[in-house]
């Protein structure tokens, strides 16, 4: 079987939708099947595999700025040329709607078609609301359409009609056994993610004044909030800015303990999967998308969100208790074996055959 799988982001920037793309596509390679990547990147494609249709430029869009396709109707062209010399059995559009790529390959081949909806939130209503007729006509060129949770089906079943697989985000397990935790002379907090609002990396910064603990906070990588969050000069924080793929799992493997104080708008807790996977005990927030994957007091902490008091106690607790980190890091490492990439490509496999049997028109798939 050969597939095409495209993203509309930048495939060099880390991101949720990026990152299940290149991961989803080894994944699928490690079981025979021929899988390609499409999408737009900054300098050269970051593995092999990937045909990169150009250099992005930000977006706001979901309560952050989206590296998408800066020059659009280029990137439709290229993404069409490469469909056409690959010939795949099957397209993979993550995030089907979204300009580039995707919505090029959606509007401009026949070929069968499989769509994964990633968003959830009323930050991505919005874009809907506006094109909902044009969306909806586009969607029915979908043969089978999949969300990563019941929040995101829920957005994309009321903005577009049609019915939805629901198929969770995976994690590379296997990738985090393979690694040395990152020496750490002192108990340490890892976070990862984009410094904005919605990430709550200043909550975090509040939490951890007055923590009273002997312990160091790494923060990765950067954001319109990073140099005002680094005035405020909170001791005991390491700023280490972007860091390599192998430097965050090692990091992760490191760390006493992995903190995502999110305050909303994410569809799927898969940065609290990694946490997981390497064996790190999982403090995060009590929202929605963390939800689908995270359990209070089995398998990770949650605190209500933007509430830095609750936070700071939930750190002492971790920070304090080698019994109550040891507890969430064995029922996690028996729980994220759920959401391996591995046994995710096999479903996808099995989605790309119900989308080819259906063939290129499309038509609503049936919610399992």
């Amino acid at each position: 079987m050969r597939v095409s799988l495209l993203c509309p982001y930048s495939l060099s920037v880390p991101g949720g939708v990026q990152g299940q793309v290149l991961g989803l596509a080894r994944a699928l390679r490690a079981i025979g099947v021929d899988a390609r990547v499409i999408g737009p990147t900054d300098g050269p494609p970051p593995e092999p595999g990937v045909t990169t249709v150009g250099a992005t430029v930000g977006f706001s869009a979901n309560g952050s700025i989206s590296p998408m396709a800066e020059e659009q109707r280029v990137a439709s062209d290229r993404t069409l040329e490469a469909l056409r010399a690959f010939a795949p059995d099957v397209l993979h559009l993550h995030e089907p709607l979204v300009p580039g790529p995707t919505s090029a390959a959606l509007l401009g081949s026949d070929i069968p078609k499989v769509g994964t909806f990633h968003a959830a939130g009323e930050a991505g209503s919005p874009a809907y609301k506006a094109l909902r007729k044009i969306a909806e006509t586009a969607a029915r060129r979908l043969a089978v359409r999949v969300a990563v949770s019941p929040d995101a089906r829920e957005m994309a079943e009321a903005a577009l009609g049609g019915s939805y697989l629901v198929l969770p985000n995976g994690v590379d397990i296997d990738a985090f056994a393979k690694v040395n935790p990152w020496p750490a002379p002192r108990p340490s907090v890892l976070f990862l993610g984009r410094h904005e609002p919605r990430k709550g990396l200043g909550v975090l910064l509040d939490a951890w004044t007055g923590l009273d603990r002997d312990a160091v906070l790494w923060v990765a990588s950067d954001g319109p909030e990073t140099a005002g969050l680094m005035g405020r000069h909170t001791p005991d924080v390491e700023w280490l800015g972007r860091i390599s793929e192998p430097e965050k799992l090692a990091r992760l493997r490191g760390a006493t303990i992995f903190c995502s104080p999110a305050v909303g708008q994410e569809s799927f807790g898969i940065v609290l999967l990694e946490g997981m996977a390497a064996g790190t005990a999982v403090l995060a927030s009590d929202i929605p998308g963390y939800r689908n994957v995270a359990h209070h007091e089995v398998d990770a902490l949650l605190v209500a969100p933007d509430d830095p008091d609750a936070l700071r106690v939930a750190l002492r607790r971790l920070l304090d208790s080698d019994r109550l980190r040891a507890g969430l890091e064995t029922a996690a490492s028996e729980h994220v074996g759920d959401f391996s990439l591995h046994r995710l490509a096999e479903r996808y496999v099995e989605v790309y055959e119900m989308a080819i049997a259906v063939g290129g028109s499309g038509m609503p798939s049936i919610r399992a």
